[in-house]
């Protein structure tokens, strides 16, 4: 794989990103995913550091046209593990980690497509009794073997970290954008194919999947600008001027005056 330009903020380094096959929230169609994305961006920008990039899931056309996706910014080729559609990734992930000299593995936060629970991350550091670190935003250096990042926290936050390697890390959204992918590298970069026992994941074969529903929409949302007017307007009493009390009305009358409320807040067309 090829290295970056030297610097002396960082030591060397090798390090791997686990990237999956995305899905457009539009379109629906497969791309690169963009956390995983995010990862591959930080990995490059770390000098003098090894990259090297590995998926493990299907091999057809459109996961493979997904993936060169990655390969477009900049990377010369991909180790792709072929599994089933319904086989646990962490094992055959665990494997190929265990066959290499890695000392840092970047993650995006969770998958766009399949369980997208997040939890492989986790799942990986415990079987190999690596740490974890959650929402990275940088990595501000490396020195004998020790690790010094920058942790994203809510609001714009960050807490500055110690680890010691190899560790696992997941790649916060507020990570650096990735770059635009290249269409040359990304035909010339090296799909390496390589083949793994499949083991069959049980749990998720016994899930009942459906399509989801629709969620009703709110008859009233209290519009504010401020936590404390939001608060305000949670405590204030109802105001009844600009409603409807009904008072000894026949049934038929009530509902007709619950159908004519629904219609005008949108809940029935």
């Amino acid at each position: 794989m090829p290295r970056n330009p030297t610097s002396s903020n960082h030591a060397m380094l090798d390090v791997a990103v686990l990237v999956s096959v995305g899905r457009h929230p539009l379109t629906a169609r497969t791309r690169r995913a963009d956390q995983d994305a995010r990862a591959v961006e930080m990995a490059l920008s770390l000098s003098d550091a090894a990259v090297r990039l590995i998926h493990a899931g299907g091999n057809d056309a459109d996961h493979q046209e997904a993936l060169r996706g990655y390969l477009g910014m900049g990377l010369g080729g991909l180790d792709l593990i072929k599994q089933a559609p319904n086989a646990d990734v962490v094992p055959a992930l665990a494997e190929a980690l265990r066959d290499t000299p890695l000392q840092l593995v970047l993650t995006g936060t969770r998958a766009e497509t399949g369980e997208s629970s997040g939890l492989v991350p986790y799942l990986l550091a415990e079987a190999l009794g690596w740490p974890v670190i959650s929402g990275l935003a940088a990595v501000e250096s490396v020195d004998q073997g020790m690790a010094t990042v920058l942790q994203a926290l809510p609001r714009g936050k960050r807490r500055r970290l110690s680890v010691r390697l190899p560790a696992i890390a997941t790649v916060d959204a507020s990570a650096p954008a990735a770059r635009q992918s290249a269409f040359g590298p990304a035909r010339r970069g090296e799909l390496a194919t390589r083949a793994c026992a499949d083991v069959p994941d049980e749990l998720q074969a016994q899930w009942h999947v459906q399509p989801a529903r629709k969620r009703p929409k709110r008859l009233k949302i209290v519009k504010a600008t401020s936590a404390r007017d939001r608060f305000k307007a949670a405590a204030a009493k109802a105001d009844s001027g600009s409603g409807q009390l009904l008072s000894d009305v026949s049934p038929k009358q009530g509902a007709e005056a619950i159908f004519a409320l629904l219609k005008d807040e949108g809940v029935l067309r």
